[in-house]
């Protein structure tokens, strides 16, 4: 489990900054990892709406994908699985 905790680990601290301008923070965390790759195009576009800590995010940003990418796929589903019981379930495959 240690590798899922420290997946998010940078991107947890800037989060408010990261999903400010989101409705559904959960959902977007989920959509950065529903595809067999790490979703960087949105994950930037998320940084890009944020207003401050840029450079900083992109760095905890590209940490994540590239942790969740080496995943196995296993590990991987795991973590979906984790992120949509933490949204309550009102995330759908």
């Amino acid at each position: 489990m240690q590798p899922i905790r420290m997946l998010f680990a940078g991107v947890r601290a800037l989060g408010p900054t990261l999903l400010a301008s989101t409705t559904e923070p959960a959902a977007e965390l989920l959509a950065m990892v529903w595809g067999p790759r790490f979703d960087r195009e949105h994950a930037l576009q998320l940084a890009l709406a944020a207003s401050q800590n840029r450079s900083v995010l992109h760095h905890a940003l590209a940490q994540a994908a590239d942790t969740f990418d080496r995943l196995p796929a296993q590990r991987q589903q795991r973590l979906r699985q984790l992120l949509r019981h933490r949204a309550g379930g009102t995330i759908s495959a």
